[in-house]
Parts: C-alpha cells; sequence; structure tokens
C-alpha cells in the first residue's frame, strides 16, 4: 500500500525523501511524489508511474535545498493513478503540503463543504479534502500541530496523514488511526514513515504510535499528543535488522533472496519456544491457561496467502488438540453474521498487521467478546496491539511483493500455536509436543536441501514459458499448499492457475484437463489414512486424459515413479509438516517462470504488499 515518509534535519530533505521512498517501493504503487519546505514556499513535483519518472522530473527541473521534506508512494484508492491524483496534495493557499495512506470514509461530506465554502478541489481523491482542512485551520491562526489534531477530529475512516506548513519549517506533524506509521529518533535529526524501511539507512532507534495519535518531529525531538490534543507517549524500540537486511544479497529478486532465506526464517521462528523445563512458550500470550482451556472453538481469519497458512492450521490444530476450527476469508467474516461467543478464540493471520480485512474482523469479534490472538511479522502493528494474544514469526523484512518466507514463518507459528494448545488443554503428552517441536528444529535443514535442487526446478520452469494454463493437486495438508502454489503462479507469471482438492477431479474439474496440460501434484508421505493411495489414482486420471504430470514426492516413494513424467523429490518429514518444504519448489517455479517471461517478480502488476484499505 502507500509508502510515506517524512523528515527535518541537518541533511538535504530531497535526498532522504527519495532514499525512503525507494526502500518502500515494495509496497507496491502507481505513482510518487515530494513536497520540501524551501524559505516560504512549498516546493513539490509528482508524477504517476514508478519512481524513476519523479527521477527524471526532479532531474531535469530540480527543487531548492531544504532540509525538511515529506514524500509518498500512492496506491490508487480514490481516483486514477495520474499526476493530477498524485501525493502531495495543498490546501487552498498551497501554504499546506499532506500526503495520505488510507481511505477517509466522510470525504464526500467534507469536500461539498468545503466547495460550499469556494475552495476549489483539483483532485479527485478523498486526500485533497484534508489538506484544505488543516490548512484553513493554519490560516485562522493554529500551529501546524494543533491544526492537524483540529482536522482529525473531523475525519472517519482510516488513515495515515503527514504534512509540512511553509510557514514553519522547523516541523513536521503526522497522525495515524487504524494506518501505519512509525517513528525513526536520530540525532539532530527525526523521520516518519509508513515502516521502518524508509528511515534503516539513518537510524535503527523507532517509535510505534497508538491509535488516534498525533506526532510532531523536529530536528530538537518528538511530541505525541492525542486528536484530543492531550499529551500522550509513544513505545521506543530498537530494531534488530540493518539496512543489509533489504539488500538483494547477489540475487536477482528481493523474492529469490527471500526465498533463500527461508531456512534461517523457519529457525528464528522457533527459537526459544521451549522453557528450560521444556515446556512451550509463546510471545505475548495476555490470556491465561484457564481462558484457553475454555476455548470450544477457533475461527481462523486470513487473506490471501495467509489464508493458506490458516487452512494448514486446521489440520493441525484439529488433529492435536481435537478443537473444531473454522477457517475465514477476513474480508467475508463480518458480513456473514458469525456465531461468536467468549469462549470463541479468534486467531488473526497477517504479515504486516495493519491488513484492512482481517483488522476490521478481529474488532468485529471484539465487539462479541471473543479472544483474539495475533499471527504477525510486524512487531508493533495495529493487529497485535488489538489483540490479547500474539505470536511474531519473526520472518525479517519480505520485500518482494508475493509472500515466501512470511508463509512459512505463518505456517511455523500456527503448528506452535497448536501445540500450544495441546500442551494447555492436555490432549497431547508432553513427549509427543517435544517430538513433533524436534521435527520442526529439523525443518531448516530439510528446506535447505530442497533449495540446493533449485536448478532442476529452474530447468522445468523455462519448459513451460508458452504455457498458458498450470494445474496443482494436492490432498489434506497438501491441497494448501495447491492453492499458494497456483496463487504464486497467477500473481507472478499472469497465467491462470488453479489448485484443487485432488478428490474433486472427478466432480468437474477434470474437465480441463487437456493433451500436455502441466499439472503440479502435491503427493503426501505414505502411510497414512490412505492418503497416498488416494493422490496417485488422481494423478492417474488427469494422466490418463494427456496431462503432464509434475510430481513433488518424499525421498524413497517408488509407487509414484511410474505416473510422473517429472518427479521432484521432498525430504521425508510427517504428513501435517510436509507444507513446509513442498511449497519451496512451486515458489521457485513461479519466481523462475516469472523471471523467463520478463516480469517484475518483486512489484507485480496491480498488487500491493500491505493492503490497508477494505
Amino acid at each position: 500500500m502507500c509508502g510515506i515518509v517524512g523528515y527535518v534535519g541537518e541533511k538535504q530533505a530531497q535526498t532522504v525523501v527519495m532514499e525512503g521512498l525507494r526502500r518502500l517501493e515494495y509496497r507496491g504503487y502507481d505513482s510518487a511524489g515530494i513536497a520540501l519546505v524551501a524559505g516560504d514556499a512549498i516546493a513539490s513535483d509528482k508524477r504517476a508511474g514508478k519512481l524513476a519518472n519523479l527521477d527524471k522530473a526532479l532531474a531535469e527541473t530540480p527543487l531548492p535545498p531544504s532540509t525538511t521534506g515529506i514524500g509518498h508512494t500512492r496506491w490508487a484508492t480514490h481516483g486514477a493513478p495520474n499526476d493530477r491524483n498524485a501525493h502531495p496534495h495543498h490546501g487552498r493557499r498551497s501554504r499546506l503540503a499532506l500526503v495520505h495512506n488510507g481511505i477517509i470514509e466522510n470525504f464526500a461530506e467534507i469536500r461539498a463543504e468545503l466547495e460550499a465554502d469556494g475552495h476549489d478541489l483539483l483532485s479527485e481523491t478523498d486526500t485533497e479534502v484534508a489538506a484544505h482542512l488543516i490548512e484553513r485551520e493554519l490560516v485562522a491562526g493554529a500551529d501546524l500541530t494543533t491544526a492537524m489534531q483540529s482536522a482529525c477530529r473531523r475525519l472517519e475512516g482510516a488513515f495515515t496523514l503527514v504534512a509540512v506548513d511553509c510557514e514553519d519549517s522547523s516541523r513536521v506533524v503526522a497522525a495515524r488511526r487504524s494506518s501505519p506509521l512509525v517513528v525513526g529518533l536520530g540525532e539532530g535529526e527525526n523521520f516518519v514513515g509508513s515502516d521502518v524501511s524508509a528511515f534503516i539507512g539513518h537510524t535503527r532507534e523507532a517509535m510505534e504510535l497508538g491509535q488516534d495519535q498525533v506526532v510532531t518531529i523536529t530536528r530538537e525531538g518528538v511530541e505525541v499528543t492525542g486528536f484530543d490534543g492531550s499529551p500522550s507517549e509513544g513505545r521506543r524500540y530498537h530494531v534488530d535488522w540493518d539496512l543489509s537486511a533489504a539488500e538483494k544479497d547477489g540475487h536477482d529478486w528481493f523474492m529469490r533472496k527471500e526465498i533463500h532465506e527461508q531456512p534461517r526464517a523457519v529457525a528464528d521462528s522457533l527459537l526459544s519456544r521451549r522453557t528450560p523445563e521444556g515446556l512451550l512458550q509463546l510471545d505475548e500470550v495476555r490470556l491465561s491457561d484457564e481462558d484457553l482451556r475454555d476455548i470450544d472453538k477457533i475461527i481462523i481469519i486470513a487473506a490471501g496467502t495467509s489464508f493458506y497458512a490458516g487452512m494448514v492450521a486446521k489440520y493441525a490444530i484439529e488433529h492435536w488438540t481435537r478443537i473444531p476450527v473454522e477457517v475465514e476469508l477476513s474480508s467475508e467474516f463480518r458480513y456473514r453474521d458469525p456465531i461468536l461467543t467468549h469462549d470463541t478464540l479468534v486467531v488473526a493471520i497477517s504479515q504486516s498487521g495493519e491488513t484492512a480485512d482481517t483488522l476490521q474482523a478481529i474488532r468485529h469479534a471484539r465487539t462479541q467478546r471473543s479472544k483474539v490472538l495475533a499471527i504477525c511479522n510486524t512487531n508493533g502493528s495495529t493487529i497485535p496491539r488489538e489483540s490479547d494474544a500474539v505470536i511474531y514469526t519473526r520472518a525479517g523484512p519480505e520485500i518482494g511483493v508475493a509472500s515466501t518466507k512470511g508463509f512459512l514463518t505463518q505456517l511455523v507459528a500456527c503448528y506452535l500455536l497448536a501445540l500450544y494448545l495441546a500442551q494447555v488443554k492436555g490432549t497431547r503428552y508432553g513427549d509427543e509436543i517435544n517430538q513433533v517441536v524436534d521435527q520442526l528444529e529439523a525443518m531448516p535443514g530439510h528446506i535447505e536441501s530442497v533449495l540446493a535442487d533449485a536448478d532442476q526446478v529452474y530447468a522445468l520452469a523455462r519448459e513451460y514459458v508458452g504455457a498458458r494454463s498450470v494445474l496443482f493437486l494436492g490432498r489434506h495438508a497438501g491441497y494448501p499448499v495447491a492453492l499458494e502454489g497456483a496463487l504464486k503462479l497467477k500473481e507472478l507469471a499472469y497465467l491462470h492457475a488453479e489448485g484443487f482438492a485432488a478428490g474433486e477431479l472427478k466432480h468437474g474439474p477434470i474437465a480441463l484437463i487437456e493433451d500436455q496440460l502441466p499439472v503440479l501434484c502435491v503427493v503426501p508421505p505414505r502411510g497414512r489414512d490412505q492418503l497416498h493411495e488416494k493422490m496417485v489414482s488422481g494423478i492417474q486420471e488427469v494422466r490418463a486424459r494427456g496431462a503432464r504430470t509434475i510430481c513433488l514426492a518424499e525421498e524413497g516413494d517408488t509407487a509414484i515413479e511410474p505416473y510422473a513424467d517429472v518427479l521432484i523429490r521432498l525430504p521425508k518429514v510427517p504428513t501435517l509438516l510436509q507444507p513446509l518444504v513442498a511449497v519451496v519448489p512451486l515458489q521457485l517455479f513461479a519466481c523462475e517462470l516469472a523471471t523467463q517471461l520478463g516480469h517484475d517478480v518483486d512489484q507485480p502488476r496491480n498488487l500491493a504488499k500491505s493492503v490497508t484499505v477494505e
């Protein structure tokens, strides 16, 4: 979603802001702009398209020197992605410049009021009304901080606002409600940004803001207040990764780098999860064991890739705890009138912790007195803060829009949650739980072994550059893996790709099979509930109709060999844990196929990393 940077200090603001915007490109955007306080005026430029367009414009028509500025990369919501709708937006007299992330829900009402008062609004955006509101307060005599507070009290919706006033170059003022914003704390300089990537090259000291707070940054310091003007505080913390974590490390894409970072990410997710006594412990569980023992139903809410992690979690939680589990799309959850009680646990899975649909879903759950646990990668983000408990996935920064290590670490967190509930409820003995944790701790090595065979998958991907459709099949925990594999191919290669439960083939999807159609098949380990035999039957069905079967099967599985046109070997792991290794070749396949097709793998068209509007 939109990227925001604000700076005040001793350096040239244009350099700092543009550097920050480049660090935020992974969020996905369709236009970019910058505004500087230069003398007694606002100097700005904005362009549709990539940052390169803005760079070119600034090179041709340089902005004056300045040490105070803001910048923005926009993902369009209100109004087309063009120069006019790009941010920053100005007030009526161009005294103020403003950038914005989110949606102002009552903008039409405010726009009508402003136009009736003689204001001429130039764009189609909801953002511009906020710029006019704040500047009106400035003209009436308020300083920028007070003006921001006053305007925010009028606005409805979810938003981050960052503004500068050409009559006060000493400050940048920002506000947040249900939208991401973090402060960077420097020496003689301070920053605001959509996330720490915006300023990590300058400082690793940060401050998270609470709901409905305004922050004023100057060279000398940071002041936090509520929308009502009351003094407040943010929470300071140290960022435990540095600038090098955002570099490609020799890979052509951030995504490919992040695929290869998965062994370390999974290992980090498992660190310090056991007490010296051998019991499981989680991050911030503000729920007592008594609360958890009373849980009689779990509802998992998530979107996109996180939803498929939730589907895997259902298998694990029900198997290890015998608690019934539902898995819901966040965007649909509130609208079906879900049955929630005090003994329902709602598990919200979100890489960013700012996913708008998921955030609104947990707020609905809380109004029904249900308990909420978040699985999240972003410390201090909104969803964990508004939950009763959180398991942080510790994946580190994920720059590629298509999630890879985020997905694997979400799976690990789901397994840990299932085992923790089994420990609390007593549905598994301690030695059984420790055995599974031991198996999880072996996973980084297994993932390394899959990555060691990446060249086989890359060669396979190059064979299918001309394919227009690819199908994926799975059973049990392999079914969500098939769905995730199809999603990755859609996201990156822009191909028709679908994942199916193999047993459903004969109920309709088999009609799609045609000669040489590639079908990737996730074959479950042998020996449990005839899953393997049933999967082999499905593979035979599509192969008999001319499909080219590409089978992912565990080492030593000879039964699959007669039915696999291509065989990709996986390490021997338990059925429930197989998604951790089975999804990796599918990630590699999608990444390489998209590369061969000439697509931008890190920033697929029409997509954003963090969807912070509904």
